[in-house]
């Protein structure tokens, strides 16, 4: 979640104005409440760091069971010395967390959020009557204050990063997530620590803070290990759905396009790069994300084995993870961007063999973790699978909808698409669809004159120069034997008739050449063909109308006029 400049610079300002201020006239109106106790004190600072420095993280958010020290301090000390205390478990979290140069204005924000809940939670106890120091421990009233106090510093605490979220962070997504419900619950469950830990200060001395530590640290590493595993549990899961998300992808592209989504979602990536094995000794980029655009990479030079680090995890076989820039920057072969940190880099397998690789890059440090490598590694698995299942479905595909001799589609594949477009037709998605269908003009001469290895040569250079001159603007078909056609959507009768004629042009005005001949010698002819073109509605009210009707202008208005040349259906 991404945060304003100006915004920044206001949280530094109101911590500025507002903190320094606050902890002097804490210090004036409740003084700290020791003598000479500095080992204790500093016994209790390190306590409080320790625990600041075992967080748990979840869904991104860290949670440090903070508060049975704090309410400790509290009671022992008095709210000077709590408040102090709270200012530096935020600093050592932070540190601990290793957050990066332009998350710093999180260290002002949550200074300024420890102290609001310590100064109103410890406000509201002493104006209740409550006292604090090791003689209220017979003081019934001020220990049963002090669970006001603890409940008033956590809901305190839950008001203000809502306000952060919604107003800071400007976070859409739900408050009450189970990131919450796990700080409520641990919460709760380690807030009458906080009562023994004081009661067993001031019986037992600094030993009860070691009694006191052990549990607390048993507790902390139970939760840590649970939510780790639960996670990694998640993640299983969530790489099973995908694994059968790609399986049912057709299409090597949306295969592709769909592990770097769900990759995306689950792990904190800015680059994505996903490798493909094109020949024993080289890699080929044919995927990348940078700054949220998807690209198909032209001209990317190939890369060698142990050449930079996916052909290092290449050669190797092996998934390798880095935490920062200064880790594999002497490796980069220069397409990562110098922002980038963390590296997660996998070999894609098939068969016990490398036929890939996948690299995410972050630009935070220590973006991620040894578990996450596990789960890429096994949607690598799936990804294999899928593009395998992929490729096959292509090739067949292919083969049923392509003509074998020209590359161009087949009959099957225009008789389809027609009816694909007059049904756009009919929805009023197409204001207009026209047809072309030319025929080459005394083919069998052709064939009985120089072979039909020539013919075919004919119809080769014929298809490719019709794809380059229709390009995106139409479909251009074989529909049987020496006859073509070409379908163009959104062209009207002006339009379609002035390709046609280019069409007609790029035929008669260029000669073919023949390499097989029956003389075996390369030789130029010249072909012509004539040209047949209808328009729908106008001309036609279904696909077989159409097709009808410009197969009737190709035969009675041009070939019958002469030849090698383009002629418009009419119904007269």
């Amino acid at each position: 979640m991404r945060v304003a400049a100006k915004t920044k610079r206001n949280i530094f300002l109101v911590w500025l104005l507002l903190v320094p201020a606050g902890l002097w006239f804490t210090y004036q109106t409740f003084p700290p409440h020791f003598s000479g106790q500095w080992l204790d004190v500093i016994a209790f600072l390190i306590l409080t760091s320790v625990v600041a420095f075992m967080p748990m993280v979840i869904n991104n958010t860290p949670i440090f069971l903070i508060q049975w020290v704090s309410l400790a301090t509290f009671l022992s000390f008095g709210l000077f010395v709590e408040m102090i205390f709270a200012q530096a478990a935020v600093i050592v979290l932070l540190l601990r967390l290793r957050i990066q140069k332009e998350q710093l204005f999180r260290i002002p924000l949550n200074l300024i959020m420890f102290f609001l809940v310590s100064l109103v939670s410890g406000g509201v106890y002493y104006a209740l009557g409550g006292q604090t120091g090791p003689t209220i421990i017979n003081n019934l009233h001020s220990l049963s204050l002090a669970a006001v106090y603890a409940l008033v510093n956590y809901f305190l605490n839950q008001v203000i990063i809502s306000f952060y979220l919604y107003f800071i962070y400007k976070s859409k997504e739900s408050y009450f997530g189970k990131d919450f419900i796990v700080e409520t619950v641990t919460t709760f469950i380690t807030m009458p620590l906080g009562f023994v830990l004081y009661m067993f200060y001031n019986q037992q001395g600094l030993l009860a803070l070691l009694i006191v530590a052990v549990p607390f640290a048993s507790l902390s590493i139970i939760f840590k290990l649970y939510y780790s595993s639960e996670k990694i549990n998640a993640y299983l899961q969530k790489a099973a759905e995908i694994g059968h998300q790609m399986a049912e992808r057709l299409e090597v592209d949306g295969v592709i396009d769909l592990l770097i989504q769900k990759l995306s979602e689950m792990l904190p990536v800015d680059y994505a790069y996903i490798f493909d094995v094109v020949n024993e000794d080289e890699l080929q980029l044919i995927r990348r994300i940078q700054d949220g655009d998807h690209e198909l990479p032209l001209n990317i030079p190939r890369i060698k084995k142990n050449e930079g680090i996916s052909g290092f995890v290449w050669s190797k076989g092996k998934a390798y993870l880095y935490s920062t820039g200064k880790q594999w920057k002497q490796y980069s072969k220069g397409y990562i961007p110098a922002n980038a940190e963390s590296i997660l880099a996998v070999p894609i397998r098939r068969n016990k063999k490398v036929i890939g690789v996948v690299m995410l890059a972050s630009k935070r440090k220590r973006a991620y973790e040894k578990s996450q490598l596990m789960i890429v590694d096994i949607l690598c698995s799936y990804f294999a699978v899928a593009m395998e299942n992929a490729k096959h479905y292509e090739v067949t595909k292919n083969q049923s909808e392509r003509c074998a001799l020209t590359k161009l589609y087949n009959y099957r594949y225009f008789e389809k698409l027609l009816n694909e477009e007059f049904n756009k037709l009919f929805q009023f998605e197409r204001k207009v669809l026209s047809l072309i269908i030319l025929d080459i003009d005394h083919f069998k001469a052709v064939n009985d004159t120089y072979g039909h290895q020539s013919g075919n040569e004919i119809l080769r250079e014929l298809a490719d120069r019709l794809s380059k001159l229709v390009g995106s603007r139409g479909t251009v078909a074989r529909y049987g034997g020496e006859e073509f056609v070409v379908l163009l959507p959104e062209a009207n009768k002006a339009e379609v008739f002035q390709m046609a004629e280019m069409i007609r042009q790029a035929i008669a005005n260029w000669p073919f050449t023949l390499h097989q001949s029956l003389e075996l010698t390369q030789q130029q002819i010249k072909i012509t063909a004539s040209i047949g073109v209808a328009t729908a509605p106008e001309d036609a009210e279904d696909p077989l109308a159409l097709v009808r009707h410009a197969d009737r202008a190709l035969y009675v208005g041009a070939k019958r006029a002469g030849r090698n040349r383009v002629a418009e259906y009419s119904s007269c």
